[in-house]
Order: C-alpha cells, then structure tokens, then sequence
C-alpha cells in the first residue's frame, strides 16, 4: 500500500498500540512508530504532538492515537491547524468520521476497546474514502471556522 500511517500511545495505549501495528503491517501498511515504547507514566499530549506534527510535515498521510480512553488524545490533536481527530467507539462511527467528516487522525482507547474490535475500527476508517457533495461544504465550513480561531 502506498498509505503512510503514523501511530502514537502512552502508556494506556501501549499495548493496543503494538496489536494495531502488527496487524497494519500484516496489511501492507507502512507504519511510522511515534512511541511511547513501555508501562512507564508519560504525558499524552507530548505524544499526540508528536504525531500531528509529523503529519503536517508529510511523513505520514494519516494517523492512530491510542491512550487509555481516546479523549485526551482526540482534545489534544484537534488542538492542530489541519488536524481532523475522531474518537470512535465503533466501526459506523469510523466510516462517518471519514465519509462525512474527512478524518485524519483516528483516535482508540486502549482500555475500553478489545483488541478485535479496535482491529475492525481501524480498518473501516482506513477504507472509508471522503464523501465528498455536501459533506464538502461542511468541512469547509469548519475549515473557516479553524481559521478564525486557531493561530498558525
């Protein structure tokens, strides 16, 4: 696949985080590994950072944080100009947040998701292209929303 994808955790993601790139790379995926690498305490900020950095920067097309629920991950990431972050609990919200929404950055929670289920996640939202029609002009709509409201 030509579809470069960064992943990220802390240490409530960690070991979710290691599943998800196991089967990715059994997909053809090439994976960028942002860490965190083990159970030791780290900050989620500094690892969602990371990873929306590298994607802005064009060494990944899309991205997957991991922390223990998603939330932190999925408030941090939305924090970045030209990040689209989406929480998702099942496959129907992967598939919305890409048709509707144009995601980029897919965020799981490592400690309430089985490992099958984040599995099946991932991969709706990684085959799930944009809508496009009316969902165009409603990201658009949030383009210019972002714009007025989140400095460079």
């Amino acid at each position: 696949m030509e579809t470069r994808l960064a992943i990220a955790s802390d240490h409530g993601g960690v070991e979710l985080k290691r599943v998800l790139i196991e089967h990715l790379r059994a997909l053809d995926y090439e994976v960028l590994d942002l860490g965190t690498e083990g159970p030791a305490s780290v900050d989620y900020p500094d690892f969602a950072e990371r990873l929306c950095k590298a994607i802005l920067a064009g060494q990944a097309e899309r991205g997957i944080l991991v922390c223990g629920t998603g939330i932190g991950m999925s408030i941090t990431a939305n924090k970045f100009k030209g990040i689209y972050a989406a929480l998702c609990t099942n496959e129907f919200m992967a598939r919305m947040s890409r048709e509707h929404n144009d995601s980029n950055v897919l965020c799981l929670g490592g400690r309430v998701l089985g490992d099958e289920v984040a599995k099946g996640i991932v991969e709706v939202w990684l085959n799930t292209a944009f809508g496009g029609g009316r969902h165009s002009r409603r990201t658009g709509e949030i383009r210019v929303i972002e714009g007025e409201n989140i400095a460079e």
